[in-house]
This record gives C-alpha cells, sequence and structure tokens, in this order.
C-alpha cells in the first residue's frame, strides 16, 4: 500500500499541473464582437423520439435573436411517438425562426442514425441558399435568445472553424447530481479544453450538444460522409475538421442546457455505457489498461488511507510496519485531498456542494462498472445502443 499510495499521488500530481489544467472550468466563449456583417446560419437538429423533451428545446431555437438570416431543419430520424407534428405544432403556436421538418427515412449502411439525419438536414440547408455556417444542435438542448448570436461572434472574432459549447446537463436528481458533474470531468481529462484550442495541438474533441461548423471547412473536411461510422460524432467531427486545418474551439457553457432528465441510476448507466467501449476502440488490452488507471487514481487513494490507518491503530506486525501504514496513510490521504480539489471547480459549476468532492472515488468505481458492462454489451452484440438501434465497431 506504501508503493501503491506513492504511484497514486504522483499521478494526482502530474494531473493537477501536467493535463492542460482540465480540472479548471474557466475556458468559455473567447474575447468577441459582433461582425459588420452577420452570415447566415442553418440550424440543423437531428431528433428521434424527442416529443418528452422538444417542447422546452424547440421553442428556445426559434426564439432566437439573431440579427442575420437563420432557419431551422429539424430532421425527424424515424420517430414513432409525433415528433414531426409536434414540431410544427410549435412552430405555428410560437412563430420566430422559420422552421423546416423533414425525414431522410432510415439510414444507409454504414451509417449512424444521426450523422444520417445530419447529412439530409445540411443537404436540405444547401438547396435552400448558401449558408456560412451551420449550428448542429441536440433535440435536448435549450438555448438562450442570445446564445447563437454569441457564437456567430466568437467564430467571426477568433476565425474559427468550429465552436462548440459542453451544454449544462441536469442535474436535479439525486444520482444525476453524483453522476453529471464527474461525466464533465472525465472528458475534460481525457481531453483538456486548452489543448483542444491550442492550433498545433494533436488533441481534439467537441461537444456534440452545441457545435456551429463554417461550411466550407465542413466541405474540406468531407463531413459528414467522412465520420458517417462514428457513434461518437462529436470528437470524430472534431478531428476530422482540425486534421484538415481547420481551428477549433471547445468550452464550456453559460447559457446553453440540455433539458433530458436521468433521474435514475440505469438511464444514467445506459448514457455511458453505450459508448464506453467505442472510446476504447474495441479494444480488450485499453479495456483492461482502463480498468488498471482508475483503480491507481481513483481508487487506490482511499484504500491506502484506511488501509494504512487500520494498520497504525493495530500498532503493525512491528514498529517497521506501524511506519509504513502510517506513510501509506499520508500518502492515500495526499492524494485524495489533491483529487477532492481538483473536482471543486466542476462541482461549482453545476451548483454543487463541495462537501461532496471526496465521493468522486465511488462515483469513479460506477463508472468503471460502466466500462466494464459497455465491452460486456458489446461482445453480446448489444453494444453502442439507442433508441432501437444498434451499432457496432466500424
Amino acid at each position: 500500500m506504501e508503493w501503491i499510495g506513492a504511484g497514486s499521488l504522483l499521478a494526482w500530481v502530474w494531473l493537477l499541473l501536467g493535463q492542460g489544467f482540465f480540472w479548471r472550468t474557466d475556458v468559455r466563449l473567447p474575447p468577441r464582437t459582433g461582425p459588420e456583417r452577420w452570415p447566415t446560419v442553418a440550424v440543423v437538429v437531428p431528433a428521434r423520439d424527442e416529443a418528452a423533451v422538444l417542447p422546452v428545446s424547440l421553442p428556445s431555437l426559434l426564439a432566437q435573436k439573431y440579427p442575420g438570416r437563420a432557419e431551422v431543419f429539424l430532421v425527424d430520424d424515424g420517430s414513432t411517438d409525433g415528433t414531426g407534428e409536434l414540431a410544427r405544432a410549435l412552430a405555428g403556436e410560437r412563430g420566430g425562426l422559420p422552421l423546416t421538418v423533414t425525414s431522410p427515412g432510415e439510414p444507409e449502411p454504414g451509417w449512424t442514425g444521426k450523422l444520417w439525419a445530419v447529412r439530409h438536414g445540411m443537404a436540405l440547408a444547401r438547396e435552400r441558399g448558401e449558408a456560412e455556417y451551420l449550428l448542429l444542435t441536440d433535440a435536448d438542448i435549450a438555448h438562450e435568445p442570445d446564445s447563437l448570436r454569441e457564437l456567430v461572434a466568437a467564430a467571426r472574432s477568433a476565425d474559427l472553424d468550429l465552436v462548440s459549447q459542453m451544454a449544462r446537463l441536469r442535474v436535479a436528481a439525486f444520482w444525476e447530481r453524483l453522476i453529471v458533474p464527474a461525466f464533465v470531468y472525465f472528458f475534460a481529462q481525457l481531453y483538456p479544453f486548452r489543448r483542444v484550442n491550442r492550433p498545433t495541438a494533436r488533441t481534439a474533441a467537441a461537444a456534440g450538444g452545441c457545435v456551429l461548423l463554417r461550411c466550407e471547412a465542413a466541405e474540406r473536411a468531407g463531413v459528414p460522409e467522412s465520420i458517417r461510422h462514428a457513434v461518437i460524432d462529436d470528437v470524430t467531427l472534431a478531428r476530422a475538421v482540425k486534421r484538415a486545418g481547420g481551428r477549433i474551439w471547445l468550452g464550456l457553457a453559460d447559457r446553453v442546457d440540455s433539458v433530458r432528465p436521468y433521474p435514475r441510476l440505469g438511464s444514467l448507466w445506459r448514457m455511458v455505457s453505450r459508448s464506453a467501449y467505442t472510446q476504447l476502440r474495441h479494444s480488450p488490452l485499453l479495456l483492461a489498461g482502463t480498468v488498471l488507471g482508475l483503480a491507481l487514481v481513483y481508487l487506490a487513494p482511499p484504500a491506502a488511507l484506511v488501509t494504512g490507518l487500520a494498520g497504525v491503530l493495530t500498532g503493525g506486525a512491528d514498529a517497521g510496519g506501524g511506519t509504513a501504514a502510517g506513510t501509506a496513510a499520508v500518502l492515500g490521504g495526499a492524494a485524495w485531498a489533491v483529487m477532492a480539489a481538483t473536482y471543486v471547480p466542476m462541482l461549482r459549476y453545476y451548483r454543487q456542494p463541495v462537501w461532496t468532492a471526496p465521493l468522486l472515488p465511488f462515483t469513479a468505481l460506477l463508472y468503471l462498472l460502466m466500462t466494464v458492462d459497455s465491452a460486456v454489451r458489446h461482445y453480446r452484440g448489444r453494444g453502442a445502443a439507442w433508441k432501437g438501434r444498434t451499432y457496432g465497431a466500424p
């Protein structure tokens, strides 16, 4: 335990200082001013069985106060709950930006349903006129009235080809409070925003709920055809744009929110497990490394502290054993303290009590189990399942 505690503490010191300051939550939209001419924007919303959230999200898009021309294209991806009809009714009641509701039919082989819908929406937008930007946003995302204006202003001011904001997810139920902030925290740990936003860095990522994409950059990257198979489509999109020479930006949102509820552990479990093994490229070796890494980084500190304290209290087998136990307790406690401290900014961003930061090892254990379950589902032929569709490895 002494050596394990030392290894965990070293890992946390490196994560604190050497992983792009991933734990900070101050990466927001870059400084921006309104352009002299506001470009035309096509808003593409892929939607499959979203009648439950559409009454909140769609009116927020239609109510955008955008100085230029904008049009909303909602692509009904084979819904069975009346999503398309509801969208038309909401547009008739609320007014605002023009709305077109369309349906592309079942996706062709090799396409995920969402990207097939995005492809259809982009094609329809091209037919309607020369849009300079696309706003790709999910059907469960609600935007404040100035959201589109601020995104375009940021893209124009910093000459960015892709601007993405990670929407603030819902944290109302117990399991949402426990798991959702950690979801964003772990995402930022994998893809530190500061590295994503550095043009010379290889790291690329986006948050699929809110992506403003320059049409010219999409054409250079061959999007969406070049990423048609992607289950984790947002990260794959960002990689394609960056590899094609585009400049990308990713940060946290202040005025863009997800309204999709995850009130039970089961719904959150499915959200994570459906793509966790895909993130690991369906590799058993990467899965084993991830499990060991999560255990060392998140589970070892409390284990070393508890085991060390138990050894100190019992006096150890001898004086040397007691000293080793005390050292393990100190190292484990220090690693746990650093871990909790890095989690505090994310808890504050989500307006959650700071005292819950030491619970992160328990949440990490849940994510470890979700990741293993994702691999099990994949080998049982049920991996990457979403709303009646299952996608295998490309």
